[in-house]
């Protein structure tokens, strides 16, 4: 999801790119593809290039907002504990 946050919206990025940045596997990459597509995530797009197939995917507008709260929890539980771990040195 962060590799895909970083294409500008509305861009898409083929399968073997994306795989070889994540240094993935065919079949990891597409377990998680077809599970992110099932949440709605990202969109899939399936063509030819001449006869050889191209896959391409791309985060969705509902992906983006998913991921962007994600993030934003992470934020919230990492705050708190800075701020638990910030309580426990000023009390020794």
């Amino acid at each position: 999801m962060a590799t895909l946050r970083a294409i500008p919206q509305g861009e898409w990025i083929e399968f073997a790119r994306l795989k070889a940045i994540l240094q993935a596997t065919d079949g990891n990459l597409g377990s998680h593809i077809a599970t992110l597509e099932g949440a709605g995530y990202i969109a899939v797009n399936k063509d030819f290039v001449g006869k050889k197939p191209r896959t391409r995917v791309a985060l969705t507008r509902s992906g983006r907002k998913a991921f962007a709260q994600h993030i934003e929890f992470l934020r919230t539980i990492l705050d708190a504990a800075a701020s638990h771990h910030n309580d426990q040195e000023g009390t020794s």
